[in-house]
């Protein structure tokens, strides 16, 4: 599969970056670029936190970090989020 390019700032402990979710998919994948964010599709529906937990989950498990190092520091009640992750420089990741 091709790799996946999205703009991304560095910050002090690692990367910053956006996402577009979406909730309530059939299946949880990353479904390409959307504009200038990541776009990443969820099967949680968007209540009570759990597509955000989610979404921290499943970064975690494509990045290969821990979910400690994932917090989503804007959008936590939209689709369109910013996400930061420490300790990594780059951010690569598989189509």
């Amino acid at each position: 599969m091709p790799e996946i390019k999205i703009p991304f700032q560095k910050t002090a402990a690692g990367i910053r970056f956006k996402v577009k979710v979406e909730p309530r998919s059939s299946k949880r994948c990353i479904a390409g670029v959307h504009g200038d964010a990541l776009k990443v599709k969820l099967t949680s529906p968007p209540v009570e936190g759990k597509a955000n937990e989610d979404l921290i989950e499943f970064l975690a498990d494509v990045l290969g970090v821990r979910k400690s190092s994932i917090k989503i520091v804007q959008g936590q009640s939209s689709k369109q989020k910013v996400v930061e992750v420490d300790g990594i420089s780059d951010l690569k990741m598989e189509g």
